[in-house]
């Protein structure tokens, strides 16, 4: 798959089936939207596109009340790139795109710049300034530069639609297997090891540590997980995703221990796969009582791990 980067390089997908969203999740609604428009493609003869923002229109707007991100860019052009999409189109969602109307939205990126032959979109898509462009005038532009729109009306799990919403929820109630129904996969964060202040291994614990990167998490606490990306299959562990109150951290800090490991992961690229929360994070009124917790901790993530 492609990168296009800025207004200046939208040629390179020119004549393309483009979809417009922020695809976070990739989940199963966002796959079958997808699957159509490589469909489309295929059957005009032209490459697929997926467009989307970075920021979200969302973060831009009002980042301290933006939902946390399901995937970050790079675990987004990942599931994309799986997928078989031609070209993920990332534009900048700045002031100056905040102002755009959606007749500028539609004949500066859509018409001169990328020449779409095909646009397929989601339920309650909306573009342009105030989010005033709606499928409607999307379709009567669509008359007027020779381009064909499509709306998909999403796919449903257990009688409602799915969606990044329904997925963030699922996560926050610690829901795991229903946001992996929801998802098509079992939610994970990618990252490279960071040296940290080795504090775990002083412990008898030894953590991989993966700073966030992103504003806010949709998962929290302390969780049975499996690593990929060490051997060749998933290696099983207990991981912590918080501040670490206990040791007055600031910065939220995914911590994963993993069992019966030794090497020397500093710097690698790793996958935490998700299985299921054990608790809440706490503070613990001194390290001894901090380390009894997690050996309580290690024995219920090996347990839940070997019937999950």
């Amino acid at each position: 798959m492609e990168l296009i980067r800025g207004r200046d390089h939208l040629s390179a997908a020119r004549g393309c089936a483009l979809t417009i969203g922020n695809y976070d999740g990739v989940h199963l609604g966002h796959r079958a939207m997808i699957g159509v428009l490589k469909q489309r493609a295929a059957a005009l003869g032209c490459v697929s596109a997926v467009l989307a923002f970075e920021p979200s229109s969302k973060e831009f707007l009002d980042p301290e009340d933006a939902p946390p991100r399901l995937t970050r860019w790079r675990e987004k052009f990942t599931h994309l790139a799986a997928l078989g999409v031609d070209h993920f189109v990332t534009l900048r969602f700045d002031e100056r795109m905040r102002a755009t109307t959606p007749e500028a939205f539609v004949r500066e990126l859509l018409v001169e710049g990328l020449g779409v032959r095909h646009v397929v979109v989601g339920p309650d898509f909306r573009y342009g300034c105030r989010a005033a462009g709606t499928v409607d005038t999307l379709r009567a532009a669509g008359g007027q530069f020779g381009f064909e729109v499509e709306q998909i009306g999403g796919v449903a799990f257990e009688g409602e639609r799915i969606s990044s919403t329904r997925v963030r929820a699922a996560l926050a109630r610690a829901d795991y297997t229903q946001a992996a129904r929801l998802l098509g996969w079992r939610y994970r964060m990618t990252g490279r090891v960071a040296h940290g202040k080795k504090l775990g291994r002083s412990l008898g614990f030894p953590t991989a540590n993966l700073p966030l990167k992103r504003r806010k998490s949709p998962v929290w606490g302390i969780m049975a997980v499996r690593v990929h990306g060490i051997e060749a299959a998933p290696l099983p562990a207990v991981a912590s995703l918080g501040t670490r109150p206990t040791v007055n951290g600031v910065e939220p800090l995914l911590e994963v221990h993993v069992f019966d490991f030794d090497g020397d992961l500093y710097g690698r690229p790793i996958e935490v796969e998700f299985v299921r929360k054990l608790r809440d994070e706490v503070r613990f009124d001194s390290l001894d009582a901090l380390v009894a917790q997690m050996n309580v901790d290690a024995a219920q993530a090996r347990a839940a791990l070997a019937v999950c």
